[in-house]
């Protein structure tokens, strides 16, 4: 470990007005990542390869650590074939040298269209969770804004082992955005109503209220706690702390078998 003279309980005040509060807005995720981590010092890897996902190296209060990340600039940060595959090699990267991984999310869900389903997305997707699943170093996430259907439970959460999974009072976890999944839900509702589209806002803004938060979820146990976006550095450092000495039971196996 090296010393950084990073105050481990260092808070930071311009979390609150990074993520805007339309969330159809981007922003930049490494704005976020650089603040978190030992004296900015941020390392990325294959930069220029899936600009949707950020891979890298930092300190946390010395301690080495593995950053992956949405990046809502492109692509809104959605899964494709190419993040996927990006993503899960550095999770095993990280893996095979004991460096534990920390997780920023912001995933609107995995790339739809033919195109990629006829690349085989499904087959490229199920790389990172099982990438994650096996991972057995400590992993700890954070969702800071959205969080939709399977691409949420791809990146760290507690269906695939995940350790800590924190959440800011931004979060939106659930199966899809508002607007999708009111135009389902209530499809015909929306059409039997005088004004159609008066009552699809009333029925988002009721959804965004009562599901697209990170209460729900926490109270169901999959999110540990609803963190204050200024305490990130610290929360995320005592939990590495915590996991130094995280008992691993494997079943004993010759390996696993990954979807190739």
């Amino acid at each position: 470990m090296a010393d950084t003279n990073d105050d481990p309980n260092r808070v930071d005040e311009e979390f609150l007005n990074i993520v805007p509060v339309n969330s159809t807005q981007p922003y930049d995720m490494k704005r976020i990542i650089t603040k978190v981590v030992d004296n900015g010092d941020f390392m990325e890897v294959h930069e220029k390869f899936a600009r949707n996902v950020i891979v890298g190296f930092a300190h946390l209060d010395a301690q080495s650590v593995g950053i992956l990340a949405q990046q809502p600039m492109h692509l809104a940060g959605v899964l494709d074939i190419d993040a996927s595959d990006k993503a899960a090699r550095f999770v095993r990267v990280c893996d095979c040298f004991n460096i534990p991984l920390v997780t920023f999310v912001d995933v609107p869900g995995y790339m739809p269209g033919t195109d990629q389903e006829f690349r085989g997305i499904i087959r490229h997707g199920a790389k990172l969770l099982f990438a994650y699943a096996e991972a057995t170093v400590p992993k700890v996430s954070i969702i800071i804004r959205k969080a939709y259907g399977g691409a949420y439970i791809a990146m760290s959460s507690k269906s695939l082992r995940g350790d800590i999974n924190y959440a800011w009072p931004t979060a939106e976890i659930a199966v899809m955005g508002p607007e999708g999944a009111v135009s389902v839900i209530y499809r015909n509702e929306i059409k039997k109503s005088e004004n159609a589209d008066e009552a699809k806002q009333r029925l988002v803004r009721e959804y965004r209220d009562k599901f697209a938060n990170p209460y729900v979820a926490a109270a169901r146990g999959y999110i540990d706690d609803i963190i204050a976006p200024r305490e990130t550095r610290p929360k995320l450092i005592k939990a590495l702390q915590m996991l130094q000495n995280k008992d691993i039971c494997n079943t004993p196996k010759k390996h696993e078998n990954i979807p190739l």
